[in-house]
């Protein structure tokens, strides 16, 4: 599914965007991720807000 996305992007503005994933470790031990897509511009206030 990623390629289709990535793919889908490439087509137009697509490449004024980057897919980002962070990962955080919660109570238990356990990882989380969250991934989503974003402008280029606001990939460090993304990664500051989450």
């Amino acid at each position: 599914m990623a390629k289709k996305v990535v793919a889908s992007l490439q087509k137009g503005g697509g490449k004024a965007h980057t897919k980002v994933i962070k990962m955080s470790k919660n109570e238990k031990g356990t990882y989380s991720f969250k991934e989503e897509v974003v402008l280029n511009e606001k990939v460090k206030e993304w990664f500051s807000k989450n």
